[in-house]
């Protein structure tokens, strides 16, 4: 298992990006093509692409390729548009069947100092999250708060609720241990904060078979 992740992390912007694959991942909307993007540039091939794939939404004539090859290439294709100057700092991807997701995004209003939050997801939900601004960007671990207590938190906030839905429904808990993945481009090490999570919760859904959820 992983060692414990920095909960102190403070990116020092949401508008910087740390390496060139950072910025080029920064607002593209659909998760397979993110991973596509990711798997050519650690082959070195990154200069193959067609540029389509790297905007931040694709084409409708394009979309309806993708989805033609595969239902889960609609995951985040369907997200809201980005607000002017609004970034996604982490987003929380489901192993449904069209892949769907959750985006958590920050922006700043003209000439304004503080950073707005809002989520979204790809059928208009509506998220209450707190903080909803703040002068600086959050630390890692003021973003797992927020993930953890939307809506009050019910379920176990967004990193588990979905997951513990299914758990609920009859599934069984070892195959969804990746079926919530918490990723972030600001934020590296979320990954592995939520990923020891889900094998926790897989760990103790064995020992507690009659309480899974």
């Amino acid at each position: 298992m992983q060692p414990p992740t920095d909960h102190s992390n403070r990116p020092a912007s949401y508008w910087e990006d740390n390496d060139p694959l950072a910025a080029i991942l920064r607002n593209v909307k659909g998760t397979r093509r993110r991973q596509m993007i990711r798997d050519f540039w650690a082959a070195g091939r990154a200069e193959e692409l067609d540029p389509a794939l790297l905007a931040d939404q694709t084409d409708p004539e394009l979309k309806g390729f993708l989805e033609r090859l595969h239902p889960t290439f609609m995951g985040g294709e369907y997200l809201p548009d980005l607000l002017p100057t609004e970034v996604e700092i982490a987003r929380i991807e489901l192993e449904s069947t069209t892949a769907d997701v959750i985006s958590i995004r920050a922006r700043r209003e003209p000439g304004g100092e503080r950073i707005h939050y809002r989520i979204v997801d790809e059928y208009d939900s509506t998220f209450r999250i707190t903080p909803e601004t703040t002068e600086e960007p959050l630390t890692q671990d003021e973003l797992v708060r927020m993930i953890d207590t939307v809506d009050g938190g019910e379920g176990g906030g967004l990193a588990m609720c979905y997951t513990r839905m299914n758990a609920e429904s009859g599934a069984d808990p070892e195959s969804l241990r990746h079926f919530t993945t918490v990723r972030s481009e600001c934020y590296p090490e979320l990954i592995d904060h939520y990923d020891r999570i889900h094998a926790e919760w897989v760990e103790q859904a064995r020992r507690e078979p009659s309480r899974n959820g």
